[in-house]
């Protein structure tokens, strides 16, 4: 079946189906959405329904993205929270050509020093949950800040739909249920505000039934009243939105110095007090600031800066882009072979050089022609097994973490004396219908031992040609124990520094640890025609990586290349506790055949089969500047993301 005749309306591409990569894509499991008034994707189709409503009362694409992210807290507590952060990278109907970069990334408190953190808490990680993991709450802030500026509903409208779902009850996702069954025990005997949140009556709430959060509806409808007074008062939009945001630091910074003070269990086994103040939530203000961009095949990629990983997808664009269109196909055998070869090279110099300090130069210089060049020559024809960064003129060879391959869950019970009573640090979403251990630390783990992250993610485009992408995470049900009076805990995203000073993304106080979280803008002519992102920890940017390959090389449409096999490596030290990786590791989904599977082991790669369909959270929002029309795809896999839009 050729594009012009298909009529799931998955005729939208922007190039036309290359013949260099194998075969045309597979008919896709939804079509891909066409329209013209406006789009929404993510994971959660509550979120998604919100968001499309936003829009069809004349809201724009950030008023909705912030009305779906409120609700994302509500709906998937088990993948991100209020406690947590998030990034986003977005482009205005006014400013086109000017892509900008959402920093909801909090940094790290006054007292969370390396020294606290070895000499008195005897830690050579930092935990992957507890308060000690905690950064500074920063996604409600960033959320409130994008309101203000670029949106133009009041935050009553916008909260309006996650505090009917926190007030009034939602039903009950089964990853949910099955995320608190694991942990059950943790709460009840180390976290009992936990326990008192998730286990209602002492017993796991069952999937489909209908739960609330009214202590987060309380939080939020304080928000609402401070706006409400300061509208009152006299204030004109912006200063009454900055009102609700010093209520929040107000709010929150109280009732976390107050509880984190006491030591609770974290993920080392042990009890710890955290560091956090009302000082530091007070002392937070999120931020805009210009993303870190390169060209591939015409195309603009617009991502964070270093002090997230986006940059190794911008990486990864430009040392592929000076192979032949056949080895950029990710469903061969060679093709899957360049492109893990590849991620290996970007991800290495993202734990050598990427952290908060890395300056414009040098990250320009990693970014360069003659950079990818030098790294493109280092792709042979079997698979590398150590990690190989680069080097950065004048500067001294970097000091590279000490590397574990042992896994401290993936070991016999009998060997697991003491295991960790609070799960390692990400949250996982096996594949439906995969076997699963769930291990006493309160882990769900894929049956081979491996870890599954996830996260959450929205897209949203309008008509008048705003268009976001943004990335919420962190504040997981599961990652610290419930903050009495808010509803929700903190985040753990301190986990990802290190406590080393000579790494580039060491614990220091006031730092931006280095995150995980990707959104991606892609622009043509100056003008947004795609916003993606995918939840994953570690594998967001290599699952983008596929995408972006697929449909800006293969022609394949959002839909067709979101529902294509997938695959990542996992020949690097992990970004969450407890920081291991597997060197050579490539995991993949079985869809890519036993041909391939077979190719990529000949060829020396440690290949771990996924399942048919259990790599990739990716969602999408489209545009064609030259006709207005829209478009958006989601993500089949859990049956739980969804797109909409006419």
């Amino acid at each position: 079946m050729t594009a012009e005749n298909r009529t799931d309306g998955s005729e939208h591409r922007p190039v036309a189906h290359n013949p260099s990569f194998v075969a045309p894509p597979a008919a896709p499991t939804r079509p891909d959405l066409r329209g013209t008034f406006g789009m929404a994707a993510s994971t959660h189709w509550l979120a998604t329904a919100s968001a499309q409503a936003v829009l069809e009362r004349g809201g724009t694409a950030f008023d909705a993205a912030a009305a779906g992210a409120f609700v994302l807290h509500v709906v998937e507590p088990h993948l991100n929270g209020p406690g947590g952060d998030m990034t986003g990278v977005f482009a205005t109907a006014q400013e086109p050509g000017r892509p900008q970069v959402l920093v909801g990334q909090g940094p790290a408190p006054a007292g969370a020093t390396i020294a606290h953190y070895r000499d008195v808490e005897g830690l050579d990680l930092v935990p992957g949950s507890g308060a000690l993991a905690a950064a500074v709450p920063g996604a409600v802030d960033a959320w409130l800040l994008l309101l203000r500026d670029q949106g133009t509903w009041s935050l009553a409208e916008v909260l309006a739909f996650a505090i009917g779902y926190a007030r009034d009850g939602h039903p009950l996702l089964a990853r949910v249920s099955a995320t608190i069954a694991g942990v059950a025990d943790l709460f009840r005997h180390h976290w009992p505000t936990s326990a008192e949140r998730w286990l209602p009556g002492d017993r796991v709430p069952q999937p489909g039934e209908v739960v609330t959060d009214p202590q987060y509806a309380a939080v939020l409808e304080r928000l609402v009243a401070a706006e409400a007074a300061a509208l009152d008062a006299g204030a004109d939009r912006a200063a009454a939105i900055d009102a609700a945001r010093a209520a929040w630091r107000d709010v929150v910074g109280a009732a976390v110095e107050e509880f984190v003070a006491a030591p609770h269990r974290h993920a080392d086994g042990r009890d710890h007090a955290g560091v956090m103040t009302a000082a530091d939530v007070a002392a937070f203000s999120a931020s805009v600031e210009e993303p870190a961009t390169v060209t591939f095949r015409g195309y603009t990629v617009a991502k964070t800066g270093p002090w997230g990983q986006g940059p190794a997808l911008l990486q990864a664009l430009k040392i592929l882009e000076g192979f032949d269109d056949a080895l950029l196909d990710p469903s061969t055998e060679a093709g899957a072979h360049t492109v893990l070869e590849v991620l290996k090279l970007t991800m290495a110099d993202r734990e050598a050089w990427y952290g908060e300090g890395l300056d414009a130069d040098a990250l320009a210089h990693l970014l360069s022609d003659g950079y990818a060049a030098e790294r493109r020559a280092l792709v042979g024809a079997t698979a590398s097994s150590g990690l190989r960064p680069g080097a950065l003129p004048g500067r001294p060879a970097p000091a590279l973490p000490s590397l574990r391959t042992d896994h401290p869950l993936t070991a016999p019970a009998a060997a697991l004396p003491g295991a960790p009573a609070a799960g390692v640090g990400e949250p996982t979403v096996p594949a439906v219908g995969e076997p699963t251990v769930v291990v006493d630390a309160g882990l769900e783990l894929a049956a081979d031992g491996t870890t599954r992250g996830d996260t959450c993610h929205i897209d949203v485009v309008d008509r008048w040609g705003n268009m976001i992408s943004a990335t919420p995470s962190g504040g997981w049900l599961q990652s610290s124990p419930t903050v009495p009076g808010l509803g929700f805990c903190l985040g753990t995203r301190l986990q990802m520094s290190w406590l080393d000073e000579s790494s580039p993304s060491a614990l220091a106080p006031g730092r931006r640890p280095r995150t995980t979280l990707t959104p991606t803008l892609v622009l043509r002519d100056g003008q947004p025609v795609m916003a993606l992102g995918s939840p994953g920890g570690d594998q967001q940017d290599q699952w983008q990586l596929l995408m972006l390959l697929r449909v800006l090389v293969g022609g394949y449409s959002p839909q067709e290349a979101i529902d294509a096999p997938a695959l990542h490596t996992t020949a690097f030290p992990g970004s969450f506790w407890p920081r291991t990786w597997t060197p050579a590791g490539a995991v993949v989904e079985d869809r890519l055949g036993d041909d391939v599977l077979r190719g990529l082991a000949a060829r020396g790669h440690a290949v771990t089969r996924a399942g048919d369909w259990a790599l990739g959270r990716l969602s999408a929002v489209t545009r064609d500047p030259a006709t207005g029309v829209l478009g958006a795809a989601a993500n089949p896999r859990g049956a739980q993301g969804y797109a909409a839009g006419r």
